[in-house]
């Protein structure tokens, strides 16, 4: 009897621990998934993912032309993290809790057998978006319209330099209101 009132206990610790591990992530890592929590603190704050180029999945590249002459000035290549692009295959949306990193990179352009060919280069920054359905940190100014917004330069991908999306980064994205402001036209694996 001791024997199995003793792994009875044990089995109740254990559960507890379980439980209000569980109970305790959900609190600490703000109220999105982990995968969410892992670049959005409680207060909002956003940053790079660190391992996003190996666990998320590639979206799509844009090439912005160079103002004059050939190829192009920038590209930027888009990610989402894991769950994503299958979410919005099936719902035709952004589930609540994704996160996109568009990585700016300035352009090498030059000859080859293919054509003049640009590709990425220095590393500018990372913008990063991430989807908010529920208006978690409505007094935090990078977060609004469904989405937290920011920007960080390439020298620190811990620290924003946006201090308010409304100023430092909607503009960008009008175009794109409808589609919840976003590009997704541009995106193939977006695509049913």
């Amino acid at each position: 009897m001791r024997i199995i009132g003793a792994l009875g206990v044990a089995l109740i610790g254990l559960f507890i621990s379980v439980d209000g591990t569980a109970y305790g992530q959900t609190t600490t890592h703000s109220q999105f998934g982990a995968t969410t929590a892992a670049v959005v603190d409680d207060k909002g704050n956003m940053h790079v993912p660190a391992d996003y180029q190996t666990t998320y999945q590639i979206l799509g590249t844009w090439a912005v032309a160079t103002d004059n002459g050939v190829g192009s000035k920038e590209m930027h290549v888009v990610y989402a993290s894991p769950g994503v692009i299958a979410a919005y295959r099936k719902t035709g949306h952004y589930p609540d809790g994704a996160v996109l990193v568009k990585e700016i990179h300035k352009t090498a352009t030059k000859p080859m057998t293919t054509g003049t060919v640009s590709s990425a280069d220095a590393l500018v920054g990372w913008f990063v978006m991430v989807k908010d359905d529920v208006g978690r940190f409505p007094k935090n100014k990078l977060w609004g319209d469904g989405w937290g917004w920011a920007w960080f330069n390439a020298a620190d991908s811990k620290v924003t330099t946006s201090t308010d999306y409304k100023k430092d980064c909607l503009s960008c994205h009008v175009p794109a209101q409808a589609s919840d402001w976003i590009y997704s036209y541009g995106y193939p694996p977006l695509k049913r």
